[in-house]
């Protein structure tokens, strides 16, 4: 039986929709209730359902904010715990080498001062005051001679002996004071010399003091830390994020270094192991080889590291005994040394592979003067190609400090950026929860419309019965009394 036969009840297709339409409306009427029921439970549990997990992701998102937080205090409390222990480190080194012989040098410097003090006084002495005898002589001078010339050759004579004895005097005295300059002008090394142990001192007392305040920046930071507070969180979070894009940065940086080392030891490393067959994933031997080398100076970089405490993200190595220690930072830098070797003759080998091969088109070609052409700089291309591998295993040591770095922040970034994400989702599941309610209700208006007619013919006559009204929905989805809706219009 096709559709139109059963659509078809009579004649006129329009009066068959028409009957359609009463019988479907009349149904739809008479499940009315129950359908109203269907509807608003299943959007009322869609509803409840994503407002919970919005709340239950809410509080995820809180206790990961909580849990966020207490490793980046922790991890900010270790950090300036190693930032304050290295600056007393700092002082207690400079104390211990230039402020260790304070009291000596206090002392001698107390013995030039006053041995400079005695001698500038003695070189500013006053002249001797005349003796004694002078006045009598100066009495006896007094005495008028009257014309005798015995008196007058005694005070001549007299006079005479006091010009010599003060010229002798003056000379004498001219000496000393001389003698007291020379002195004074031999202790002017001594001057400058104690001067500068003076400037000396006080830079290094200056210095300092110039790392006390350090250290006590660092400690009020400490004690934010210490104490939770927002703004130490805040600090620490930006200071991770700074942290976490530079040394992605530089371990970009080092993956570029690492791909030119391979690039100059994979071919050589084809002729030792051989580069036709694949092992893994399409990777063939050669290719391996080379990557397990730089593996390995990578790896060795890393131990050198941790054994030189420069980073710790091996704690075993950082808890080892000093000798101990001592003997792996060896052990891991001949390694190292021995590895850089190998690299440098790999390249060297690279570059006679590469001028066989310049050598070999070249006769094919029956060019033989232009590789003549070439060999003369060949040299300078070897030894570039030796340092470079002699070199960048060194240089890929250092990787181990900004992937500590990294791995450190990579905690907190990666804890940020989850916080954020659940949140989204929470307000993602809130805005759906509201948007199953609303469908609810508009599945409800669409099926009051469906319906209408049999609902307008019921109003009527319960109307004029004076019954109680068919109830209707509310744009807040509650049910209204129809009466109440008729005075109010």
């Amino acid at each position: 039986m096709s559709f139109s036969e059963v659509y078809m009840i009579v004649d006129s297709p329009f009066m068959s929709g028409v009957i359609w339409f009463v019988i479907l409306a009349s149904f739809l009427y008479m499940g009315r209730n129950s359908a109203h029921g269907a509807i608003k439970s299943f959007t009322r549990m869609l509803h409840n359902g994503m407002r919970l997990l919005s709340y239950s992701l809410e509080k995820v998102a809180q206790r990961l904010a909580l849990r966020n937080k207490e490793v980046l205090l922790a991890a900010g409390r270790e950090e300036y715990e190693r930032k304050i222990e290295r600056q007393f480190e700092r002082i207690s080194a400079t104390v211990n080498k230039e402020l260790a012989e304070t009291p000596s040098l206090h002392r001698r410097l107390l013995e030039e001062i006053t041995k400079i003090e005695e001698a500038y006084k003695d070189s500013t002495d006053v002249p001797p005051s005349p003796p004694g005898w002078v006045d009598a002589v100066d009495a006896v001078a007094k005495i008028p001679a009257k014309g005798d010339p015995v008196v007058v050759d005694i005070l001549e004579d007299i006079h005479e002996s006091l010009v010599n004895a003060h010229k002798t005097a003056i000379e004498e005295y001219r000496e000393s004071r001389k003698e007291k300059h020379g002195i004074l002008k031999e202790m002017m090394p001594s001057w400058r010399k104690l001067r500068q142990v003076v400037e000396d001192a006080n830079v290094n007392v200056t210095s300092l003091m110039e790392r006390a305040k350090v250290v006590d920046r660092y400690m009020e930071d400490y004690n934010e830390v210490l104490n939770g507070t927002e703004r130490a969180a805040r600090m620490l979070s930006s200071s991770s994020l700074v942290q976490f894009f530079v040394a992605g940065l530089v371990l970009v940086i080092a993956v570029g270094v690492g791909a030119v080392n391979f690039q100059l030891i994979e071919r050589p490393m084809s002729e030792m192991v051989g580069g036709g067959r694949a092992l893994l994933l399409g990777y063939q031997t050669s290719e391996i080889a080379a990557m397990v080398i730089i593996l390995a100076e990578i790896t060795m970089g890393l131990f050198l590291m941790e054994s030189l405490r420069v980073t710790r993200l091996f704690p075993v190595i950082g808890a080892m005994k000093d000798n101990m220690r001592i003997r792996m930072i060896w052990v891991t830098f001949l390694f190292l040394l021995s590895l850089a070797t190998i690299e440098a003759g790999l390249a060297y080998m690279r570059e006679l592979l590469m001028a066989d091969e310049l050598a070999t088109n070249a006769q094919l070609r029956g060019e033989s003067g232009a590789g003549m052409m070439q060999n003369d700089f060949a040299w300078m291309t070897m030894v570039a190609q030796m340092g470079m591998g002699f070199i960048l295993p060194f240089v890929l040591t250092f990787v181990a400090i900004p992937l500590e770095n990294f791995v450190a922040s990579a905690r907190t970034v990666i804890g940020v950026a989850a916080i954020n994400i659940i949140r989204g989702l929470a307000f993602v599941t809130r805005m759906l929860g509201n948007a199953f309610h609303y469908v609810g209700m508009m599945m409800l208006y669409l099926y009051d419309l469906l319906v209408f007619l049999p609902l307008w013919v019921e109003y009527k006559i319960k109307n004029k019965k004076g019954e109680e009204l068919p109830t209707l929905i509310t744009g807040s989805g509650r049910k209204a009394d129809p009466r109440k809706l008729k005075e109010a219009s």
